[in-house]
């Protein structure tokens, strides 16, 4: 009895020490490193991207993977992460967006942003107003929305069984994942540090061209500028990971594309910009104005060759001179404002920037008037002296839908 009783001792040691698998500390990172990229996977395709956005279809087999996966990882409720999702979009940088580092704090989002999802998720207003078209079948009812704590505490057991005590840091890294990469750096730091690709109407960025440790996700000033789209991805130097897996999803039969990023086309040059030149601009006009910022920085850099002014001003007025008017902070006002004076050519350019951009943001007009207006705004740019605003025009009037 006392040899059993000694025998089950040890193997109860062993097991806490090695786990059922007996991996080693290496092996076992690089499980972690796999199981937290099936969360993000998970996230970034199934509830970001096909919930609340609709940009794919999920074949079932799919999409009950991804439920249950985040069942166990995350304790996510499908229809509270769409809705507070969703509502962020609507609401963006506003004070009843749930998450904005603009509104709440970078600090608070970085650190405390899975208590802001909580919090938003209490709210029966959001969940009704935004939830649409989420999952309502028996499961989610039942086990799912239920039981959702259940879940995680099933990965523990899991974990616990196949690592041992070492099983307890995969479970503690993988409840920490979510919350620190999604509802900390991508609501906090894709909000307020990165480089932006598009003037989307809001303080989106991109945190990395290359989107690899978050799905994708990286890539946020591309998703608020299109987020409908199943692709976050738009410059040929930028790799969006979620966007690979769900090809292969594709070519599986376990996924359907709805939309992606237009693509910009050209064809001949119209002798005046008309309506179908106006259609081409409105479904186009992140892409366009941003071939016209960068048109703005290259004359930027021309004119400043002969410095008028300190270089600490010059510095603050080339950031923020191809932003939109509302997004310049009060602090860069005066160096910009001292810059376009200054230089006459950039202030043309600036100008002519603001007048273009309100020809789509004028509703009040008839689709008629708004096409003369766009063809008196080319007639000012080409007539304007100025080689780069010429030069736009004419491409402009070669833009097609």
């Amino acid at each position: 009895m006392w040899l059993s009783d000694s025998a089950f001792v040890n193997s109860a040691i062993d097991w806490l020490a090695n786990g059922l698998l007996g991996f080693s500390g290496w092996q076992v990172f690089f499980v972690i490193l796999g199981l937290t990229h099936i969360t993000i996977a998970s996230v970034t395709i199934f509830l970001h991207r096909h919930q609340a956005h609709r940009a794919l279809d999920l074949h079932p087999i799919a999409s009950h993977f991804f439920r249950f996966w985040l069942w166990m990882t995350t304790g996510q409720v499908t229809k509270e992460w769409a809705s507070i999702h969703r509502k962020h979009h609507a609401k963006c940088e506003q004070a009843e967006d749930p998450h904005s580092p603009h509104v709440h704090g970078i600090r608070t989002v970085l650190f405390s942003g899975a208590e802001l999802y909580r919090k938003e998720s209490k709210n029966k207003e959001t969940l009704s107003r935004y939830g649409h078209g989420t999952p309502d079948d028996w499961i989610e009812h039942n086990l799912y929305s239920r039981f959702s704590w259940q879940g995680v505490a099933l990965m523990l057991i899991i974990d616990v069984a196949l690592f041992g005590a070492l099983g307890l840091t995969v479970w503690a890294v993988q409840m920490a994942w979510i919350p620190i990469t999604a509802a900390g750096i991508i609501n906090g730091a894709a909000h307020y540090w990165g480089y932006r690709n598009f003037e989307a109407p809001d303080a989106s960025t991109n945190i990395s061209p290359w989107g690899i440790l978050i799905g994708g996700e990286e890539l946020h000033n591309n998703h608020h500028t299109y987020p409908t789209s199943a692709k976050l991805s738009v410059k040929p130097y930028e790799f969006d990971l979620g966007w690979a897996y769900i090809c292969i999803l594709q070519a599986l039969g376990l996924a359907t594309v709805k939309k992606t990023p237009p693509v910009l086309a050209y064809g001949e040059v119209r002798p005046v910009a008309d309506e179908k030149t106006l259609e081409a601009l409105i479904a186009n006009r992140y892409e366009v104005m941003a071939g016209y910022a960068r048109q703005m920085r290259s004359v930027f850099r021309q004119e400043v060759a002969n410095a008028k002014l300190d270089a600490n001003v010059l510095k603050v007025a080339s950031r923020w001179f191809h932003r939109d008017d509302d997004k310049v902070p009060a602090e860069a006002l005066e160096p910009l404002n001292a810059t376009l004076a200054a230089y006459p050519v950039l202030d043309k350019m600036q100008a002519m920037r603001e007048e273009l951009r309100q020809i789509w943001l004028n509703t009040s007009h008839t689709r008629e008037q708004l096409a003369l207006d766009l063809q008196a705004w080319c007639k000012r740019a080409e007539d304007s002296g100025i080689a780069a605003l010429r030069e736009f025009s004419t491409q402009l009037r070669a833009v097609r839908a």
